[in-house]
């Protein structure tokens, strides 16, 4: 029950054993995972069998005997199973690709479909095949018949359209299955390119030259890929070189645009603008008028009081502007030069120690401390200098192997040119052909991994072969007479070519001969022919063997040179490889010391961070102090306030003031007094003092002190008064204190932070000192190696009594380009010293002549000003602004405005004349329209008229009159239909007419 399942078992009468319990039916109803049966029983009747299960669904069985089966029942109870618990449980399908029923349905039904597209088809195919055998057959007929009756193939075509249709259709199929395997022939192609990248472009071939005449040969570098971590490190920086540069030159491009950029300042004034677009609106191909002119002149004039008085005021502004300027530039009495301070300061930093690098007191500048970083760095630049050099050099070789390559094209092209002229000479005097140089097996090393279609071909048959010998035919006599056969066949067949090749050659010689006896003498002129050509042929001949000799002398010459030159590259590459052995073992060094100075790195940004962190605090402590500060000034500000209104309150003369200032002064001593007694105290106390106070109105000092009784005589008002400005004074002091109180633990914070970063600046320093101390240890530690330096006796300058000394460990290894620039700069630095010397006496003299200079400019200054001053009281009797006077010469806007009037009076003039122009021009029209509409009324009245008249006659003619003319009724039926047309046309005539009038 535990599947959800039911089992049950028929029992015969009270035989419950085991051997009965053998037969059962089995139902699965309920879910097989979820649908454990929870519950199962019985009706009341034992009618019914109801299961309940944990899937939620509730069965019910009825339970009949088999006499209670109606037996008109068509289904037939299945037979209790028998052995099922031998038998295995079928297994859940787990196979993800096996098919459901709903895919196994749809497989089913494809393949029928399948099924009856093939049948279709093959009923097509013999339709085809029918009209295939039907159309031979004609054919067959037609080849019977006489060639005159015979019809010709084009015939049979019933339409040439058809086969361009099928053709046109077969090329659009191979289209399809191009674009159908292009991904296909992609894939694999660039498959078959990895394949070539990592096997065969992988590998490194060693390429050696030989020479043609001589022993000489030149082999390539054998290169080992640069590593991919130092490929990557330098890669990055590059890119971070790059960036910056990059950035940079962005930054001095966008200098450049701003100070190319012209600032467009115009110093005309802005009326003057207005006045020339107003100038060139009023100008007009005619003369001008004199009111046009007068406005002109008016123009031009405030044109220039304006440009006067733009350029005065541009001149006042520059010359302010100049002033400003000079006072700006001024420099101050302690002025240092920022500059000039930067770049001692640069100096101090980065011009780096002159002594001993063994030196105790040797110093290393932060940029030329050496890290683990730096080593690596400058390991992966020198290998790739390295790399790079070697990569060059093979490339010089492979481009000498392919000169030989095509000098010995040149030379077979020379060979067979030679030999076609030694054929028309005689063998006397034929030179010895030079040989054609060979290119040995290591100049072509990459002719190995190259392979075709009939190096695959013969690969495969190779591979065949040696399968057939493996097999076991010793042991077959006609298999030994077979191989026998086959061994004895070649000789046999090769003497046969060479029978015939001598039958050949000796009836070829027989044709010679005969053919020479037959020939007759030449003549003198063929003779002097034959000699001119045999001396043309001897000196091309001559010539080509010479150029042949010249090739081969010349590529010899370039190896030797090349190979000169690879010998000078082989030291260097050595020396390379020493300096690379030697920033191995500083790395090695330098990566066992990294820990160390890891730690002091980080112990040292630690210090940095919890100093800022500190400095922070502080500065935020101290901006807290300065606000309490300001707050304890607020409140004794409001203090100081509280007793001036007090004292403005009391008034003058007042003789209860010592009793008032009593109350507020000595109340706080009564309040510190109750500080102890609880708030529950105070206001019963309160509550008491406000519910008696009447029975408390005696003159006892105690009651008075209190300050709950106003005294007899005393303003009520000013009483209350004092007592509310008594617990405001009260709620000051208490907040007075409390600040001082907040202050004062500020400044113990502050001082405690003071301290503490004092404590940290002291422990950064000792780092500092310890890591300097460090590196200093490091330095020492790489100056301990041994470094190879190839040199040779005469760069040896160290010798002992013209000897060299056998210990060099106190020598100094210099190259001579350093040594030089030392020397050199020996030389510059006096000559800089003596430069610079009178610099600074030219300097001081300078000083010394700019400060009379100054001293005299001032008196001369004083007494400018005031003899302008005396001369302005003299002529004005005061100080008068010239730069005012000046600006405000002219009352611009007043004239434009003048201007601007005489200019709105001329236009509107213009505009009446205009205006008074065309209602002439108007009247005129109307004039003449008023005419021709006259002149088309009188013609309307006259076709109206006619109109009239022909509708008459008309009228007369169809009333009977005139039947002498009845028997010609076709004529007048014609003028009938000439008079309707006729006044058809002449009614459009009146409503074109009566159209135009309206």
């Amino acid at each position: 029950m535990q599947d959800g399942s039911l089992r049950a078992y028929p029992l015969s009468g009270k035989d419950v054993s085991v051997g009965a319990l053998k037969d059962y039916w089995y139902l699965n109803v309920h879910d097989n995972d979820n649908g454990q049966i929870r519950g199962i029983c019985c009706s009341h009747d034992d009618g019914c069998l109801i299961t309940c299960g944990g899937d939620g669904n509730i069965f019910t069985f009825d339970l009949c005997s088999e006499e209670e089966i109606p037996k008109e029942l068509k289904v037939i109870i299945p037979p209790p199973r028998r052995g099922l618990e031998k038998e295995k449980a079928t297994e859940d399908i787990k196979d993800p690709d096996a098919y459901t029923i709903e895919e196994y349905k749809q497989k089913k039904e494809h393949e029928r479909k399948m099924k009856e597209a093939e049948e279709k088809k093959n009923k097509k195919r013999e339709e085809l095949s029918a009209l295939r055998q039907d159309f031979v057959f004609l054919l067959q007929k037609n080849q019977e018949l006489p060639k005159h009756m015979q019809l010709h193939r084009e015939e049979f075509e019933m339409d040439r359209r058809i086969f361009e249709e099928l053709d046109r259709q077969t090329l659009q199929r191979i289209q399809l299955v191009q674009k159908q395997l292009a991904w296909e022939h992609e894939k694999q192609l660039i498959g078959l390119q990895k394949l070539q990248t990592q096997f065969r472009d992988s590998l490194e071939f060693t390429l050696t030259v030989h020479a043609i005449q001589s022993s000489h040969q030149i082999s390539t570098y054998s290169l080992l890929t640069v590593s991919e971590k130092y490929a990557q490190d330098k890669k990055h920086d590059d890119s971070k070189r790059a960036a910056l540069k990059e950035k940079w030159t962005a930054i001095k491009e966008v200098e450049q645009a701003e100070e190319e950029t012209p600032r467009k300042t115009s110093p005309v004034h802005r009326g003057s603008v207005a006045f020339e677009t107003e100038a060139e609106r009023l100008k007009t191909p005619e003369v001008r008028k004199p009111t046009t002119r007068y406005i002109e002149s008016r123009r031009q004039k405030i044109r220039r009081l304006v440009e006067k008085y733009d350029a005065l005021k541009a001149r006042i502004m520059k010359r302010r502007a100049e002033w400003h300027e000079l006072y700006k530039s001024k420099p101050r009495d302690n002025y240092g030069n920022s500059k000039d301070a930067e770049e001692i300061k640069e100096a101090r930093e980065n011009i780096g120690c002159y002594r001993l690098k063994s030196a105790t007191n040797y110093t290393l500048t932060e940029n030329d401390r050496i890290s683990t970083e730096k080593k690596m760095m400058q390991l992966a630049i020198l290998e790739d200098l390295i790399h790079k050099t070697k990569v060059d050099m093979n490339e010089e070789i492979v481009s000498l192997r392919d000169l030989k390559v095509s000098t010995i094209d040149e030379i077979k092209s020379l060979v067979k040119e030679v030999k076609s002229i030694q054929a028309s000479l005689d063998v006397s005097e034929r030179l010895p052909i030079p040989l054609i140089p060979q290119l040995h097996p290591d100049e072509v090393p990459e002719k190995i991994v190259e392979y075709n279609s009939d190096v695959l071909l013969r690969f495969k048959e190779e591979q065949e072969a040696k399968a057939k010998l493996k097999e076991p035919l010793e042991g077959c006599p006609s298999s030994r007479a077979f191989r026998h056969v086959f061994l004895q066949t070649p000789p046999v067949e090769e003497g046969a070519p060479m029978a015939q090749a001598g039958d050949a050659s000796a009836v070829v010689t027989e044709e010679q001969e005969a053919f020479e006896m037959e020939k007759a003498e030449p003549t003198e002129m063929e003779l002097e022919i034959l000699k001119r050509e045999k001396i043309k042929n001897l000196y091309l001949q001559e010539t080509l063997i010479k150029k042949i000799n010249t090739l081969v002398i010349n590529f010899d010459a370039e190896l030797r040179l090349l190979r000169h030159k690879k010998l000078k590259m082989d030291m260097q590459m050595k020396s390379a490889d020493l300096r690379c052995i030697t920033c191995c073992e500083e790395l090695l060094i330098l990566k066992k010391l990294k820990g160390r100075e890891d730690l002091l790195e980080e112990q040292i940004c630690a210090l940095i961070n919890e100093q800022e962190d500190i400095h922070s605090k502080l500065k935020s402590c101290l901006a807290q102090i300065e606000d309490r500060k300001c707050e304890i000034v607020m409140l004794e500000e409001r203090e100081k306030a509280l007793y001036a209104s007090f004292e403005a309150s009391l008034g003058e003369n007042n003789e209860f003031a010592d009793f008032l200032t009593d109350i507020l002064k000595k109340e706080v001593e009564c309040v510190e007094k109750e500080v102890g007694r609880g708030p529950g105290e105070e206001n019963e106390n309160k509550e008491e003092d406000d519910e008696k106070p009447d029975e408390e109105n005696c003159g006892s000092e105690n009651i008075v002190f209190d300050g709950s009784i106003c005294p007899e005589g005393c303003s009520e008002d000013l009483f209350l008064n004092t007592i509310q400005l008594r617990q405001q004074r009260i709620g000051i002091e208490k907040a007075l204190e409390e600040e001082k109180k907040v202050a004062a633990d500020l400044k113990k914070e502050y001082n405690a932070l003071a301290k503490k970063a004092k404590e940290i600046e002291t422990s950064l320093d000792t780092t500092n000192r310890e890591l300097e101390a460090f590196q200093w240890e490091k330095l020492h530690r790489l100056n301990e190696l041994d470094v190879v330096v190839p040199l040779r006796l005469h760069q040896v300058q160290c010798l002992i009594d013209g000897k060299m000394p056998c210990d060099f460990s106190q020598t100094l290894v210099f190259t001579n380009q350093s040594l030089q620039y030392l020397q050199k700069r020996i030389v510059d630095l006096r000559n800089e010293k003596i430069m610079q010397r009178e610099i600074h006496k030219k300097a001081k003299e300078q000083n010394k002549q700019l400060l009379q200079d100054k001293k005299e400019m001032e008196m001369e200054i004083q007494g400018l000003e005031e003899r302008c001053n005396n001369l302005m009281m003299e002529k004005f009797g005061r100080l008068v602004d010239f730069e005012a006077v000046q600006v405000h010469s002219v009352n611009i806007p007043m004239e434009q405005m003048k201007v601007r009037i005489m200019e709105k009076e001329y236009e509107h003039f213009v505009e009446l004349k205009e205006w008074e122009e065309r209602i002439v021009v108007l009247q005129h029209q109307l004039t003449e329209l008023t005419r021709e509409n006259t002149s088309k009324l009188h013609q309307l009245n006259r076709f109206c008229h006619e109109k009239h008249q022909l509708e008459t006659e008309l009228e007369s003619l169809t009333t009977g009159q005139g039947r002498e003319f009845e028997g010609t009724r076709s004529a007048d039926i014609k003028e009938t239909a000439r008079l309707e047309s006729r006044l058809t046309h002449m009614t459009g005539q009146v409503a074109l007419l009566r159209e135009e009038i309206s």
